[in-house]
């Protein structure tokens, strides 16, 4: 059998809004061949944020270290999801987190010091990725491979939460020539963790617990029984490859936030256009299970 790839991963989060930042961290957690560096949080209340994720992960038995980032937006838009989640859990305040240097700071001196050999996966907001480009000359060279979820492209497209959220800093990121895999809406709304599932995480250990009650949180706010995993399908397209479909190209963002692809075979931009999204489902719940039962 050959052994998976490492993957050295920073992860650029807006946990506490949507449960999925929560599962997506799950699977890194409970990935063997992942080592995550570090997380930084973006979008509203990021020191909420970031002690939210420290709180998870010692639920997991991981030391995170976590930098609070970029609370307002490039584009000046208002933050209307500045994240709730960490109501839930007691004593948040007692959480540590890395206070000593910015988002933009801790990513491109993570990836500096490992040039091309960092994975930089981003499921918020992009004013943390954006403010690192402009920050550090290499950055865009430095960072292996960028995993955003974002967008909605084909026929009917929408604007999307995290791409509307910060059209400037989105287009920043796009038209940076960093190598990025993006996985939109159009792949990741045909996916769903329903009650077994849900189950099978709640039974696993304190994460799944934790993660279970999130997500009772979060289907009773929306009323519905099941939960879309956005944002651990952008993980999985990093960690399994060979579930997904890319194309490459470019992508373009419309002033009210709508995302256009453009193919181009010389493009930095390789969107998902399919994927084997059943063993993805499976995927999401297994690495769950493995991190909330300390399994490494």
């Amino acid at each position: 059998m050959i052994a998976p790839r490492p993957y050295d991963v920073l992860l650029d989060t807006d946990i506490g809004s949507d449960v999925d930042d929560a599962l997506a961290l799950g699977v890194l957690l409970g990935s063997p061949e992942v080592s995550l560096r570090g997380a930084t949080t973006v979008y509203g209340d990021t020191l909420l944020r970031a002690r939210l994720a420290r709180r998870l992960a010692s639920l997991a038995g991981h030391d995170l270290t976590v930098v609070p980032g970029a609370a307002e937006t490039l584009s000046g838009r208002e933050v209307w999801w500045a994240g709730h989640e960490g109501d839930a859990f007691d004593d948040l305040s007692g959480e540590r987190v890395r206070d000593d240097i910015g988002a933009p700071g801790f990513l491109t001196e993570s990836v500096r010091a490992r040039p091309g050999a960092v994975d930089l996966v981003a499921i918020g907001p992009l004013a943390n990725v954006a403010r690192a480009v402009a920050h550090d000359e290499g950055f865009v060279a430095g960072v292996r491979t960028l995993y955003l979820m974002g967008g909605h492209f084909g026929p009917g497209a929408k604007p999307e939460h995290n791409i509307l959220s910060d059209v400037t800093a989105a287009r920043a990121v796009f038209a940076s020539g960093l190598r990025t895999v993006v996985t939109g809406l159009e792949i990741t709304t045909r996916v769903r963790i329903g009650a077994e599932g849900i189950e099978t995480i709640r039974a696993s250990g304190p994460y799944g617990t934790a993660l279970a009650r999130e997500i009772d949180a979060w289907t009773g706010f929306t009323g519905e029984g099941w939960s879309v995993p956005h944002d651990p399908i952008t993980v999985l397209s990093m960690l399994r490859p060979d579930l997904y479909t890319t194309e490459r190209g470019t992508v373009t963002v419309a002033d009210d936030g709508v995302t256009s692809f453009h193919p181009d075979p010389d493009g930095t931009v390789s969107l998902v256009t399919d994927a084997d999204l059943v063993t993805v489902a499976d995927e999401i719940v297994s690495r769950i299970v493995r991190a909330s039962e300390g399994v490494r």
